[in-house]
């Protein structure tokens, strides 16, 4: 049996290249969001309403591909190369198809954005900005399954690299299009997206590209044309994805849908809301990151049946994450009237996101420990039971207290954080509450 401080160092080794190729996700719209500040307050809440409608439905296609960890993970400890290759293959279908759909929905319903009860100076800057974003969603689904693919092989070394890169990209292409440098076309606010996209596509292709080099990753394709598409693995990784898909839902859409009330209040609190939500993001990431550790140590010892294994890791894990977003909290206490000038200079958007960041140094626990223990209970197979959790967290808890504060009692954005805490104080507990009554299940007999 591993000791403690074997426990603390192992999650600690596999979690930090996790965490640095998470923050690269949230770096690319973060980037995005200060490029926009600094040409108008408009155009930085027409980027961050684009945005948040188009991830309503990314983290859909997100949550799918988490499902190929846990099996390719099973599949390595059997030394199951035909195994690993067929999941691969079905779960670059399976997402290129998701993606398809996804991206004919979001299509289809760029008119409806001027009925979301937003400034219509800034629904006409968004819709051009959200129709070049969600292009996007193709090379996103394969980089999302390659990384997914190489976590599951405890490789969280290439995901870090392509991050790297593709943010690298990103902010040279944002300084360049948007400013019509070096021979470029001055395309103003649209550069950035143009940027976002260009950078996406280099992280799904250069994904495949670095795999097919790598030759601790590349022993699948000489496997690759053997296997094939089958309903089996899609059932697999469909019955764990479905599930991951709908757990990632349900919490951004309440927080999409929560920018949207905010939204109703006026472009000031649309860009504090927004800035104070990539401040928070940002430091969330520190939390998925060990969460996803969490999700690859968990399979390796539910893969030998050793629960009091199970348990030492994933009680490391929350541990370690309570600790992490605890000193996140302390810095957004310290720094909360210096952090949002990184994104605006007007006065009344920094005091309102100010006041948010708060709130969220309060939230940062409970989020930390919601995104940890759903993917030690995801490696379990356990998502039937914290889908509902988040569903009822989410979906009722959060709107309805967004809702009721923001306009019955008038706190307007303030009320809507709120809001969001409760709703992450109780699926943080109960989703915690589930994995201890699992574990003393299963150690009682």
């Amino acid at each position: 049996m591993l000791t403690s401080k074997q426990h603390y160092k192992e999650t600690i080794l596999l979690a930090w290249p996790l965490i640095l190729t998470q923050v690269g996700h949230i770096i690319t719209s973060m980037v995005d969001t200060i490029f926009l500040g600094q040409i108008g307050v408009a155009e930085q809440a027409a980027g961050i309403f684009a945005n948040n409608i188009f991830i309503l439905l990314l983290v859909f296609g997100i949550g799918l591909s988490y499902a190929t960890t846990p099996l390719v993970t099973a599949a390595n400890e059997k030394n199951d190369l035909e195994g690993k290759a067929a999941l691969f293959k079905n779960s670059l279908f399976l997402n290129i198809c998701t993606s398809v759909v996804l991206f004919l929905i979001l299509f289809f319903s760029a008119p409806l954005l001027q009925y979301l009860q937003q400034p219509q100076d800034v629904v006409a800057l968004a819709t051009p900005f959200y129709e070049v974003l969600i292009f996007s969603l193709l090379p996103l689904s394969i980089f999302f399954v390659c990384k997914q693919y190489c976590e599951g092989l405890s490789n969280t070394s290439a995901g870090l690299i392509i991050s790297v890169l593709g943010n690298i990209l990103n902010i040279v292409l944002n300084y360049l299009l948007i400013n019509g440098y070096m021979g470029l076309p001055k395309m103003g606010y649209m550069g950035s997206a143009w940027a976002t996209f260009i950078a996406r596509s280099f992280m799904g292709i250069g994904f495949l590209y670095l795999m097919y080099k790598t030759p601790t990753l590349n022993a699948i394709f000489t496997v690759y044309k053997k296997v094939k598409v089958n309903m089996k693995h899609l059932g697999e990784l469909a019955k764990i994805g479905f599930n991951s898909a709908m757990q990632f839902t349900f919490e951004v859409a309440a927080f999409v849908i929560a920018g949207l009330m905010a939204g109703s209040f006026g472009k000031e609190q649309i860009d504090a809301h927004g800035i104070a939500l990539h401040i928070a993001a940002f430091t969330y990431m520190f939390g998925s990151g060990i969460g996803s550790a969490a999700t690859i140590r968990i399979g390796i010892f539910n893969a030998q049946n050793n629960w009091q294994e199970v348990k030492n890791a994933g009680l490391t894990a929350i541990k370690l994450v309570l600790m992490v977003m605890g000193g996140c909290g302390l810095i957004f206490l310290a720094l909360n009237q210096y952090l949002p000038t990184i994104f605006s200079s007007e006065k009344a958007v920094i005091e309102l996101a100010s006041e948010l960041l708060l709130i969220a140094a309060l939230f940062q626990l409970f989020d930390g420990l919601q995104v940890t223990v759903i993917g030690i209970l995801r490696r379990l197979e356990d998502v039937r039971i914290s889908t509902l959790i988040t569903f009822i967290g989410y979906w009722v808890i959060a709107l309805g207290l967004c809702y009721v504060l923001a306009f019955t009692f008038k706190l307007e954005v303030i009320g809507v954080w709120i809001g969001l805490l409760a709703s992450l104080i109780f699926v943080g507990l109960t989703l915690l509450w589930r994995f201890r009554y699992l574990y003393k299940k299963h150690l009682r007999f």
